[in-house]
């Protein structure tokens, strides 16, 4: 650190909140201060084991008490405090600002997510689109440099946003899905896997993931599901899946008494488990809301990124100061110690 002259000459590095925001480099050497004290009772001590005796006639006006034989104490006192200053630069006073800088190498994920006209069902609230969509912005907002894409499917596949790290505008294209972006009706599962292939299949991330999220089984689309998984995992690609809803007798609208309506659900589970098996990933089932929450939360831990860190610490040194003091008060009493300051008798 470099201090300017006017600096050096600041009152502000005698005030004891300043000496109280240093960190010190040699602190233990601080305690030498207490030596100093201990300096003074041992030459009274000295002088007390000397004593002197010198017979002099002085004026009567002299034998009272005058401040001017005080003058003797300064030089001494300038001595002191060049020493205190010399223990304070030696203890080395410093000021740390320590700057930390989070890198990632992230991994790419891909979500997959199905919009048929089956993911409008009301076994999740206020459906199954709208839950799914509302857990995949929570997992999103949670991931920390990875880059994130999404694939929206129905009768056939539609790549909403490519790989991007910018997590904002993604929130904002997956709150904008809704059912009436493709109008092919039916579940290409086949043909969404391809197409997110088509994505990721250039990327040189270590690691690559899609995330495929469906209610039913393939119905639509020119490309078969399995072959569409394995030519995924030849490009590095692994697959987890998620089952969305219940078999059975679900809720779906009201009647024109405002009742409720069911309607029956399939879900295929064979399918959609040989997918993730093939991906090497893992196959979950989710059944309500909390459950898909879940999952998320368990794929975010098994695809954790690895956060990585690079700690700078900038010190500042303020030694020089407390030495350039200590040497000013040295021959402040070396000048002084010669003169009439150090001599009780008046000239």
């Amino acid at each position: 650190m470099k201090e300017s002259v006017a600096e050096f000459f600041s009152w502000s590095w005698f005030l004891p909140e300043t000496i109280q925001s240093y960190e010190w480099e040699n602190p233990l050497l601080l305690n030498l201060l207490w030596l100093i004290p201990l300096l003074i009772l041992i030459r009274k001590f000295i002088k007390f084991l000397k004593k002197p005796v010198l017979e002099l006639s002085l004026p009567k006006r002299l034998t009272k008490a005058n401040p001017w034989t005080y003058l003797r104490l300064i030089p001494t006192s300038f001595f002191f405090l060049f020493l205190i200053f010399v223990v304070i630069a030696l203890a080395r006073p410093q000021r740390n600002n320590e700057r930390v800088e989070q890198y990632t190498e992230g991994i790419d994920i891909l979500l997959v997510m199905d919009i048929s006209e089956s993911m409008d069902l009301q076994d999740f609230s206020p459906n199954r689109l709208e839950a799914a969509k509302k857990t995949a912005i929570e997992f999103i907002n949670g991931r920390f440099g990875d880059r994130i894409g999404m694939v929206v499917f129905s009768g056939e596949a539609y790549s909403l946003s490519p790989l991007t790290n910018d997590y904002q505008l993604l929130t904002s294209l997956i709150k904008e899905i809704n059912f009436s972006m493709i109008e092919a009706k039916g579940t290409a599962i086949g043909s969404a896997i391809a197409a997110g292939t088509n994505r990721m299949k250039d990327s040189e991330s270590p690691s690559k993931v899609m995330i495929l999220l469906s209610d039913g089984e393939s119905n639509a689309g020119n490309v078969d599901p399995i072959f569409a998984a394995q030519l995924a995992t030849a490009f590095g690609i692994k697959i987890y899946t998620i089952a969305v809803g219940k078999d059975g007798m679900v809720p779906y609208g009201t009647d024109f008494f405002g009742r409720p309506q069911m309607v029956e659900s399939y879900l295929d589970e064979s399918t959609l488990r040989e997918i993730s098996t093939i991906g090497g990933g893992q196959f979950f089932r989710a059944s309500d809301g909390k459950a898909l929450n879940r999952i998320f939360e368990q794929i975010d831990t098994l695809e954790k990124t690895e956060i990585l860190e690079n700690r700078y610490k900038e010190t500042a040194d303020f030694y020089r100061i407390y030495l350039f003091w200590g040497i000013l008060f040295f021959g402040i009493w070396m000048t002084l110690k010669s003169s009439f300051f150090n001599n009780f008798l008046l000239d």
